[in-house]
């Protein structure tokens, strides 16, 4: 199939089909309870996919992740940003040490890595975090 024709008459059924088998539909977010929706949907993803870039649905969590995104910076304005410094500034607001966020992130030795920008938060982490700080997970990501 040419990737320049679209064939409504195949494509239709099959998104009228997968959207009806998800919680919640995907397209452009315009209120903050399609965003609850969404973010909601992103967890699910994300406790599938973890760290997994090659698993089937990561494509997936990336698009979704993405309408969040798109959202947020929209409607949340969130400056930009790298993970660790999102870490950091949350954990200076809350008065936390490296001690402190051993549930979320593991061993002081864990969080003093990705506060370095020696290590990655994954995803189990960030998810994690979002939820103590009450923020996005893509804020982590």
């Amino acid at each position: 199939m040419n990737t320049a024709t679209i064939d409504p008459a195949v494509i239709a059924p099959a998104w009228n089909a997968f959207q009806d088998s998800l919680p919640v539909k995907i397209g452009t977010i315009h209120n903050d309870a399609q965003y609850e929706q969404m973010v909601g949907l992103m967890n699910g993803l994300l406790d599938v996919v973890g760290d997994d870039e090659n698993h089937e649905l990561a494509d997936f969590l990336d698009l979704v992740g993405q309408l969040v995104e798109d959202y947020e910076n929209t409607r949340h304005a969130i400056p930009e940003a790298a993970p660790h410094e999102v870490l950091r500034f949350l954990m200076e607001q809350h008065g936390l040490k490296q001690t402190d966020m051993a549930e979320e992130v593991g061993g002081q030795s864990v969080v003093s890595e990705i506060l370095s920008g020696k290590r990655e938060i994954n995803a189990r982490q960030a998810k994690a975090l979002a939820a103590r700080f009450g923020v996005s997970v893509a804020a982590f990501l």
